[in-house]
């Protein structure tokens, strides 16, 4: 029974996920578009940012569309399937949770922050208001 079980949902999420990457590509929002020295200092500033996410994760797409939304030039770090990935991940962040945004400053202090509404937050935060 348990085999079936599990049968069962690893055909739904390979039904499932083309629909869901495409409802993504659908639904992506237009970038801000800003004067080209406003967003050279934004692309600046996130430099030392990287986003640790899985592709078809629906938190992960939140926070990519926010990405997308605010024109931020964000590194995309996939921890599903990159191993070297993930051991950071795990190592810096201390869990394998997904979406995490890794925050360095100039100092290469870094912080690790969970949860896409309160990454979203943060990002809304520091770079809505920068136009």
């Amino acid at each position: 029974m348990k085999w079936a079980i599990r049968i069962f949902f690893r055909t739904l999420r390979f039904v499932l996920i083309p629909f869901v990457l495409l409802w993504e590509i659908v639904t992506t929002p237009k970038g801000i578009v800003r004067p080209l020295e406003v967003q050279q200092g934004i692309d600046a500033q996130t430099r030392g940012m990287a986003l640790y996410q899985f592709k078809t994760c629906p938190f992960c797409i939140k926070v990519r569309r926010e990405i997308r939304r605010l024109s931020l030039n964000i590194e995309l770090r996939d921890a599903q399937h990159d191993a070297q990935h993930r051991d950071a991940l795990l190592q810096g962040g201390g869990s394998l949770q997904v979406p995490c945004l890794r925050i360095t400053d100039e100092q290469g202090n870094s912080q690790w922050m969970y949860e896409s509404g309160e990454i979203n937050a943060y990002l809304h935060k520091r770079f809505a208001q920068a136009q």
